[in-house]
């Protein structure tokens, strides 16, 4: 690529209660889905996920820049995003994510349409320009932005609170809220960008299963106690999750990886309940959970797993998420 300092870091919101209220605040939808930098320059685009690791040959669609952009050397940040029937999904959107062999892609793009919703502009022309405030970089990319099929601006509201209540009626993530005011911190994580959820997620690691009748009821999960799972480090048990959505094909992929580091030790700390109807593994398969809250026990209520997530590091499942 042009430009020698990339891929980078994106801002991250820090999580919030309410929606704040009046100038210079705009709301915008949280949508379930894969962070996900586009970098347009000479020798093509290529995308990028928080973690910055690429992801290019997963979405062809975006592959010619030309079609949405107007500028031939761009940084632009949003979500990619795949639909079940009615809504954002992230299990749908790890039917992409999660491709590991290139003839797969395809196909997937047949059967797993995506789209790409920026709400975010770091660089045109080659010039960087995070340091401008948000209400300038919204200019900007709208004058860039080609909207299409793929590729959509992200719109904004001027009253966080009314857009919660929507997001709420259509069982939607939440909201985004952001300071009109302020620039875009590259590797950041600060209160000018706020995450408002209605429903909260994670990423944990699964340490156990209760299998009846040879059938995975529920998987048993667990974070890490300190800022990383190093030596010491302890899984603490959070709750046991129901499969949920995860079947067929999905479903099948995760018996097979959990098959395969199945193991006689119990990896918790401590004893999950129903401990001894279980069957353990060793703790290296990360899922995506949403649930509703913490119970006094330190355990999720009404968690559900969404999807398996193999981009993610065993090692970042802590307790810093929350």
């Amino acid at each position: 690529m042009d430009e020698p300092n990339i891929p980078v870091m994106p801002f991250e919101p820090i999580a919030a209660d309410e929606a704040p209220a009046g100038e210079p605040w705009i709301a915008q939808v949280k949508w379930d889905g894969v962070r996900m930098l586009a970098y347009g320059g000479e020798s093509g685009v290529r995308l990028f996920n928080r973690r910055m690791n690429e992801r290019t040959l997963h979405y062809p669609e975006l592959s010619r820049a030309t079609d949405y952009c107007r500028s031939n050397r761009f940084v632009l940040d949003g979500e990619m995003i795949a639909f079940d029937e009615s809504k954002p999904s992230f299990r749908e959107i790890m039917k992409r994510d999660g491709i590991r062999q290139p003839s797969a892609i395809e196909r997937a793009v047949r059967t797993t349409p995506v789209a790409y919703m920026v709400f975010d502009v770091l660089s045109i022309d080659g010039e960087w320009v995070t340091e401008r405030p948000l209400k300038e970089r919204m200019k900007l990319l709208s004058d860039i932005l080609i909207p299409g099929p793929v590729v959509q601006a992200v719109p904004e509201y001027p009253n966080g609170q009314q857009l919660l209540e929507v997001m709420r009626a259509h069982r939607m993530e939440g909201i985004v809220c952001k300071n009109l005011d302020s620039a875009y911190a590259i590797g950041g994580k600060d209160g000018r960008w706020l995450k408002i959820k209605l429903f909260r997620d994670l990423y944990a690691v699964v340490g156990g299963a209760i299998v009846e009748g040879g059938v995975f009821r529920s998987l048993l999960l667990g974070l890490y106690d300190s800022e990383s799972a190093a030596a010491g480090a302890k899984l603490v048990y959070i709750g046991r999750a129901g499969m949920g959505k995860l079947s067929g094909r999905v479903g099948e992929e995760l018996r097979r990886a959990l098959a395969a580091i199945e193991q006689s030790e119990m990896p918790f700390a401590d004893k999950p309940d129903k401990f001894r109807e279980a069957i353990w593994f060793d703790p290296r398969l990360v899922v995506k959970v949403q649930y509703m809250e913490w119970t006094p026990a330190g355990t999720m209520r009404h968690p559900v797993l969404q999807a398996m997530a193999p981009q993610e590091n065993p090692a970042t499942c802590t307790f810093k998420q929350l």
